[in-house]
């Protein structure tokens, strides 16, 4: 009898979780956040049990839950307009002739709102890294001081660093959008550093559970001083860093440009002090003088004599 109950409790559980992520974008502002109360049986020390059922506190806001459901229909109703007209809501012609597109600028809050800012701190450190728009609103300031201290946890070997990260893009009823820059081959910023380099990221979407780790990286070294300097980045100089997979030399991993989730800059040169970062625009180029696929070189593994 206590296996089956056991069973059955695993059961719901399990039907409960996919019908929460299903029906989450929806029932989220509906259920406020009371959903995660109600499935909880945890009981700070020393508290005095709840003497009315916990179902009875769910906070059901019926007019959060029709306004989510507005915006979600009319991205929808956008999205739909836009897949008739071309791909991604550009003419056909458009699309296959466009040589430059500026995907981030920084001249309001709004666009600064876009992306989400981290350090150490989530594992105990001691970096501080902050986001503000620059002078006359031209431009993102990212700024902060890095420290190298270990946390004294007894698990954490390194520490010191800061990233500033694009919120990855959603279509309607949050599904999963990604970034189509296949119709360019290098990524085109100005930037104004102050000599530190930093570390270009772009995340891909991870096919399998043991991808998950995988990024692609790009040093950029700033020069410092009080000039902008516009740098060119072509796809095929970014890396594969992976913790799950190694590459193969007699197979490298492209990046596939048609899979993007999002980018993001960090800096962990393990040099203790204040560094910032001025950045203009985040724009793509199609550079057709450069033809260059694998920028690094590939060895033959035991080959025959």
């Amino acid at each position: 009898m206590a296996l089956t109950v056991t069973w059955l409790n695993s059961a719901y559980l399990h039907g409960r979780c996919c019908r929460h992520n299903v029906l989450h974008p929806l029932l989220g502002p509906l259920l406020s956040d009371s959903v995660s109360k109600l499935y909880s049986s945890y009981r700070r020390p020393g508290a005095q049990p709840e003497k009315k059922p916990s179902w009875q506190n769910t906070d059901f806001s019926f007019k959060k839950g029709i306004d989510v459901l507005k915006t979600q229909l009319s991205m929808l109703k956008k999205e739909t307009k836009d897949y008739l007209i071309g791909p991604e809501g550009r003419s056909l012609s458009h699309y296959m002739l466009e040589q430059t597109r500026v995907v981030w600028e920084f001249r309001s809050q709004e666009d600064l709102n876009k992306w989400v800012i981290s350090s150490d701190v989530e594992i105990g450190g001691k970096s501080e890294v902050y986001l503000k728009l620059g002078r006359n609103n031209q431009a993102a300031l990212l700024y902060g001081n890095l420290n190298t201290e270990v946390p004294r946890d007894g698990e954490t070997k390194y520490s010191g660093y800061c990233s500033m990260r694009a919120k990855p893009p959603v279509r309607s009823f949050a599904r999963k959008k990604y970034y189509d820059w296949s119709n360019f081959n290098s990524l085109y910023l100005r930037v104004r550093g102050d000599g530190r380099p930093w570390m270009v990221n772009i995340y891909t979407d991870p096919y399998f559970s043991h991808q998950k780790d995988d990024l692609y990286n790009y040093f950029m070294f700033t020069r410092g001083g009080p000039y902008w300097e516009e740098i060119k980045i072509p796809f095929s100089k970014f890396f594969l860093s992976s913790r799950g997979r190694v590459q193969d030399d007699q197979h490298p991993i492209w990046l596939d440009k048609a899979s993007f989730l999002t980018l993001g800059f960090t800096i962990g040169d393990k040099v203790d002090g204040p560094f910032q970062l001025e950045i203009d625009f985040i724009g793509l180029l199609n550079d057709r003088a450069h033809t260059e696929e694998f920028a690094y070189e590939t060895y033959e593994k035991n080959p025959k004599v």
